[in-house]
């Protein structure tokens, strides 16, 4: 249906599970199987669901899919508040995260208004 690689959405993604993983290996050890494993996850899911919904038969699978990574964002975003209030993380490279999930969801949000039509 799609060819996920092509997607701008799902290569701004990558970028984004890439600099998640970065920013959480200066985390505490004791993290390791907590927020750590959290946002690593669901930053993972996200690209996950695209190219998942690109291999569907219908644009109303694809769509599903779309927003299942768009709420993955959402737990990104909730994530990388938390690991600043706990001080894992400085304001500097949370609001990076942050600004770059916001950026995906924008463009995830434009394809799924894009595939009603």
């Amino acid at each position: 249906m799609h060819n996920f690689r092509e997607l701008k959405v799902w290569q701004k993604s990558i970028e984004m599970v890439k600099n998640v993983y970065q920013i959480t290996r200066n985390f505490p050890g004791e993290e390791q199987f907590g927020l750590v494993q959290q946002l690593r996850r669901a930053s993972v899911s996200v690209p996950s669901n695209i190219a998942e919904g690109c291999s569907r038969d219908t644009e109303k699978a694809f769509n599903n899919f779309l927003k299942m990574a768009y709420g993955s964002c959402s737990e990104v975003i909730t994530q990388m508040i938390i690991s600043e209030e706990l001080l894992f993380v400085d304001d500097n490279e949370s609001s990076t995260i942050i600004i770059h999930v916001e950026e995906i969801q924008k463009m995830l949000r434009a394809l799924i208004n894009r595939n009603k039509s």
